[in-house]
């Protein structure tokens, strides 16, 4: 077995403290696996063979708090030192339908590895830094090469989601094409996707959307009939948007790259609803690719009535998700930075000034004076916004 200086990890704020706790226990997961491949590593999960009430008396023994988050998988959370560690007992699968484990305890740790879904989160690693490496998991690492643990078609049947979780870590550990095997598991069970939950689904594809170049992962789950099944409204033009975000050096925000595979914004609103997006990530994605987006030669009016109506941010992602033809996406966007954001110059307590009281329909009367403002080219003061607005209530103004 291999060795490594397992002090970077040990100095993380309690680990020492649980370890010391729990004779034989080992950090396993992530954190090995990142370790071992250089990258920065902030969280630390242990596994242990006590039972989850003897880590709770282990731990209270040792004067650390700890929280029954999972108990009947065998999850206690410590808090050590300042730090959240969860600590979990070894756990074998005894019954698995796609979307949930039913465990059991054992005391093997290989028996514990064996139910992980990747050979490279499959590793452990004591305290003392030998690295337990029961399927060739470092080597994996190595070489670039995301291997499930054992046969790939059975790990996919035991949870659906790692589906996503491959192409998750392939993006971010994978060097090299899926073997053939690999492929065609995952392009079999692609359709059993429509069997989670849209949370769940939602959640990973946030993170597949949120890596630095989302673009090779999601080439892979199209030509293996995964982005279909997950996403059935993204057009077919939609690697032409992720290229023009890369290429304008846009964010990696997860709406936005939603706001690209699905393009069109009669689908956006069915894509947000089947995958359950918040009512702010509704309102994003709406957002992103339905508004007006002002002409690349629009004088100074036309762009303060588009930044009245959505600000900068939102107007710059509408014109990456938009061919803007030659030089003219570079024009816009310098033009774009020429102006500020124009800020309606009313508020509430001008309509209670006029005897309003608040409410719908003074929210209302607002939003009438503020479309009346923007179509003027935002020019309007405050005086004559008031003015308009005694107008718009049939008062006269003070």
């Amino acid at each position: 077995m291999a060795r490594l200086d397992p002090s970077s990890l040990l100095d993380l704020p309690g680990v020492r403290l649980v370890l010391k706790a729990l004779p034989g226990a080992r950090i396993v997961g992530g954190a090995v696996r990142d370790l071992l491949a250089g990258r920065p590593v902030s969280d630390v999960d242990v596994a242990t063979p006590f039972l989850p009430q003897a880590v709770i008396a282990a731990l209270k023994a040792a004067k650390l708090r700890a929280i029954p988050t999972g108990l009947a998988h065998g999850t206690i959370t410590a808090l050590a030192d300042g730090g959240q560690i969860e600590v979990t007992t070894l756990r074998r699968d005894v019954e698995t339908d796609g979307r949930h484990a039913v465990v059991a305890f054992t005391d093997d740790f290989a028996v514990d590895a064996a139910r992980r879904d990747f050979t490279i989160n499959a590793m452990s690693l004591g305290p003392d830094g030998e690295v337990f490496d029961y399927f060739g998991g470092e080597a994996d690492l190595a070489a670039g090469r995301l291997r499930f643990v054992g046969d790939a078609a059975v790990r996919i049947a035991e949870d659906y989601l790692r589906i996503l979780r491959f192409f998750r870590f392939h993006l971010r550990y994978g060097q090299v094409p899926p073997d053939a095997e690999t492929a065609a598991a995952l392009a079999a069970a692609a359709p059993k996707l429509s069997t989670l939950s849209a949370e769940r689904l939602w959640s990973e594809l946030a993170k597949i959307l949120s890596v630095p170049d989302p673009r090779p992962g999601l080439h892979l789950m199209a030509a293996l009939g995964v982005l279909p099944v997950l996403l059935p409204e993204a057009t077919a033009d939609w690697l032409e948007r992720l290229d023009r975000l890369a290429k304008g050096e846009a964010p990696a925000e997860p709406v936005l790259r939603l706001a690209a595979l699905i393009g069109d914004p009669d689908r956006a609103d069915l894509a947000a609803r089947r995958l359950k997006l918040s009512k702010a990530g509704r309102e994003q994605l709406a957002a992103y690719l339905d508004g007006p987006l002002p002409a690349v030669d629009a004088d100074d009016t036309d762009r303060r009535r588009a930044l009245a109506d959505a600000p900068h941010a939102v107007l710059l992602r509408r014109s990456w998700l938009r061919h803007l033809p030659g030089n003219a996406a570079t024009l816009f966007r310098s033009r774009l930075a020429m102006n500020e954001r124009p800020v309606f110059p009313l508020q509430g307590r001008d309509g209670v000034a006029l005897g309003l009281t608040p409410g719908p329909a003074l929210g209302l009367a607002l939003r009438e004076v503020c479309a009346w403002w923007i179509d003027r080219g935002c020019i309007d003061d405050a005086q004559s916004c008031r003015a308009q607005l005694a107008r718009v209530v049939g008062r006269p103004p003070s």
